[in-house]
């Protein structure tokens, strides 16, 4: 088969803290995971031409080798030149549902389903860890996006240890529409403002992420426990980018005012989201939020979570 339509979820984080620099230049880091029914549809097939191509019906994001489609297609080309020769070029075609720029992985969920469509089409027969492993080299999120489910991640998001499903809770997303926050800055400006605090040998940035891995958080999962997991959301982003952007702030309050299981921003922002016991009390929300913040920029979605990643549509 020489095409595949593929579905690709967005993330949030239930848990984000930052431990530390790493040699590598990046932050060590220890973060719960969790896939969500907002997807992207990508389609993918074969060319006769030896070109990738990237199209995408969304005006904000780029078609060009900057996409990170496009650069898991051109890694996959790099790493099996014979293959990519027998099979010729590849047409990728995003169909965009997740917000652009909203700390929900869109980017590298699409890049998730570029490696596991090409994968399929060329009958390479890689596995889950193969696939992760190219996946580490385009970015951080991008390993996890392709199994999906609840994880818990440490090193710089890439290390992933599977935890019991979440998929019975729901929640209700917010952004606005034309308000981006810079992955790259929020992280900086966390350095610059709280560096001071990182932990510094290797031995306790390992006793602090073995800390989370059997805390009350991870517990929480455990024991599918939706009030308690609503209680423990934590995101140290929050500390720099809510105070850059009173809008998101704003956002978190009216949010927190509805008596939501747990209220929090999802990585660098700037989308909010409220977890709920219900689709009926994501919705009830959604309409208490958009009747308090009355911004035609706004945008909300309701969804659940899920317990898989890349799938075939």
């Amino acid at each position: 088969m020489h095409s595949y339509s593929l579905i690709a979820p967005a993330k949030i984080n239930l848990y984000l803290e930052i431990l530390g620099d790493r040699p590598d230049g990046y932050h060590e880091l220890v973060m719960l995971l969790q896939s969500i029914e907002l997807a992207d549809q990508i389609d993918i097939r074969t060319l006769s031409t030896d070109n990738i191509r990237v199209n995408c019906d969304h005006p904000q994001v780029p078609q060009d080798e900057s996409n990170l489609a496009y650069k898991a297609a051109n890694l996959m080309k790099e790493q099996f030149p014979d293959v990519f020769a027998q099979f010729g070029g590849l047409e990728i075609t995003i169909n965009k549902h997740i917000p652009v720029a909203a700390g929900l992985a869109g980017g590298s969920t699409d890049a998730a389903a570029v490696l596991v469509g090409i994968d399929m089409i060329w009958q390479l027969g890689l596995t889950q860890p193969e696939l992760q492993e190219l996946a580490s080299q385009l970015g951080s999120d991008i390993p996890f996006c392709i199994a999906g489910g609840t994880v818990l991640a440490t090193g710089r998001g890439e290390q992933l240890s599977p935890l019991p499903d979440l998929d019975s809770l729901h929640l209700v997303l917010a952004k606005y529409r034309s308000l981006e926050v810079s992955t790259p800055w929020a992280y900086k400006t966390y350095r610059s403002e709280f560096g001071d605090s990182y932990v510094r040998e290797t031995e306790d940035l390992e006793a602090r992420a073995a800390k989370v891995h059997s805390g009350p958080m991870v517990q929480a999962i455990a024991n599918k426990d939706g009030s308690q997991i609503g209680q423990l959301l934590h995101n140290d982003l929050e500390k720099v980018v809510l105070p850059a952007h009173p809008q998101v702030s704003q956002l978190r309050e009216a949010f927190q005012n509805t008596g939501a299981l747990g209220v929090m921003m999802s990585g660098s922002g700037p989308t909010v989201f409220a977890l709920c016991e219900s689709q009926a009390q994501a919705q009830e929300i959604q309409q208490q939020v958009r009747s308090t913040i009355t911004d035609p920029d706004l945008d909300f979605w309701v969804t659940k979570f899920s317990s898989t990643g890349i799938r075939i549509s």
